[in-house]
């Protein structure tokens, strides 16, 4: 299994959260906190689903302040359960919201490189993460 001490698990994340951020919109919350991936990938989930597990579990961490933070945190539970691909597929669905959170260089927004990268997310499902969550 992958642990927490594992070096390529932190290039795992680096990597996930760099795609997540490239190209990335720049937007500010009613209160002018600026918004990350965490905001889209909770917005594309309300959309599919009543409530996912991850999303809910990350909000009731009380140390995690940042947009960042959570989201770091629901990858590493994405990772841990079994849900990552299947949680971003579900957020890139909606080619409208991808375009209103992504500018054009995003690899989200090409059908090619999304579907290489949910494939290659997919094929993480077969690794056992044991992570602290």
């Amino acid at each position: 299994p992958v642990t927490d001490g594992s070096r390529e698990l932190h290039s795992l994340c680096a990597q996930l959260e760099f795609l997540l951020q490239f190209d990335l919109k720049e937007k500010r919350s009613f209160f002018g906190q600026r918004r990350d991936y965490w905001d889209f990938l909770c917005q594309g989930l309300a959309r599919c689903r009543q409530e996912h597990e991850g999303v809910h579990f990350v909000t009731s961490l009380d140390k995690l302040k940042t947009p960042v933070g959570r989201g770091r945190a629901f990858l590493r539970y994405c990772l841990v359960h079994r849900q990552l691909a299947e949680s971003l597929q579900l957020c890139f669905l909606d080619p409208e919201s991808l375009r209103e959170w992504y500018y054009a260089r995003s690899p989200f927004l090409s059908p090619q490189h999304r579907a290489e990268i949910l494939g290659s997310l997919y094929e993480l499902d077969c690794v056992t993460f044991h992570l602290a969550l």
